[in-house]
């Protein structure tokens, strides 16, 4: 853990605004200045060799860290991932989990749902930080580990196999019970981002909720729009245009985007939608989102006067 104590007066500035007496659940986030790669350099244990852990791993190497050990349930994308890192091993994960090799932190780049028989699976030495990388897992889920000093470290972006992440953009969230782990876990965000926050578990709860609906549902749209088009032998390039004005538009929409609403749901188009549905006949499911869709995108019209 090379030059930690020199970085931990950059990673500590004030990081929510206003009144202390407000309450945290109601405090933005604002963003501090990114660490220069020279500030830390910790040696990291990764679990994990999927998407997150693929886009993380070369990138905290970039950012001055060492990789110590990639452990995970599949042996063949941990040994590639580990190849790819100079000075890393691929570990067994019952190997990993019985003695788990010295680091200065633990990540757990793994689905939520086997978090929790990880760390009760694992022998981790007293003191570890042992951090997890999910949206939707509270904290409180390092409870039934008092040995260890549990923490979070969220990265809001979403991960795919051959696409580079611009990691100094990326929000990263932290968060962590003891001053020294959550310390740390800034440090480490700030050599990666320049938008590094402090964030509870219920406040990210509630943005990870919004990042579904912005991105996960988003594309799975696309994905009904695309197999619409293909099956007219339409080219799914012919909306590139229209959704990147949609989207640009509805970033720097005021107050909200329900205020730059178009389309024949907002206007009441009788016609128009009835024609739709019926275009959707060969496609329930579809159907049957369109009505919701549409009734949903009239109440919000409606609330908003």
């Amino acid at each position: 853990m090379l030059l930690f104590q020199q970085s931990i007066a950059l990673a500590l500035p004030i990081l929510w605004p206003g009144s202390p007496a407000v309450p945290a659940s109601r405090r933005a986030p604002t963003f501090g200045p990114m660490l220069p790669s020279s500030s830390i350099s910790l040696r990291i244990g990764l679990f994990g060799a999927g998407r997150v852990a693929v886009a993380l791993a070369p990138a905290l190497v970039a950012a001055g860290h060492r990789i110590a050990f990639i452990a995970s349930r599949t042996p063949g994308p941990a040994q590639a991932l580990a190849a790819s890192l100079p000075g890393c091993a691929a570990v067994a994960l019952a190997a990993a989990q019985a003695t788990p090799p010295p680091a200065d932190v633990y990540l757990l780049a793994v689905p939520d749902a086997t978090v929790p028989p990880l760390l009760a699976a694992a022998r981790w030495p007293a003191g570890a930080l042992v951090a997890h990388v999910a949206g939707a897992l509270p904290l409180a889920v390092f409870a039934s580990q008092p040995l260890v000093r549990g923490g979070v470290l969220y990265p809001l972006q979403t991960f795919s196999p051959g696409r580079a992440i611009a990691w100094p953009q990326v929000p990263l969230f932290v968060e962590a019970a003891e001053a020294s782990a959550e310390a740390m876990l800034l440090a480490l965000a700030r050599s990666l981002s320049q938008r590094v926050a402090l964030l509870d578990s219920g406040q990210r709860l509630r943005l990870h909720l919004g990042a579904v609906w912005a991105s996960n549902f988003t594309n799975h749209l696309l994905g009904v729009a695309h197999a619409l088009l293909a099956e007219a032998s339409l080219p799914f390039e012919l909306l590139h245009p229209l959704v990147r004005e949609t989207v640009e538009k509805a970033l720097a929409a005021q107050p909200t985007p329900f205020a730059v609403q178009t389309g024949p749901a907002v206007r009441r188009d009788a016609p128009t939608l009835a024609a739709h549905e019926a275009a959707l006949a060969s496609h329930p499911a579809w159907q049957a989102l369109y009505s919701q869709l549409t009734a949903n995108i009239q109440a919000a019209a409606g609330a908003a006067g």
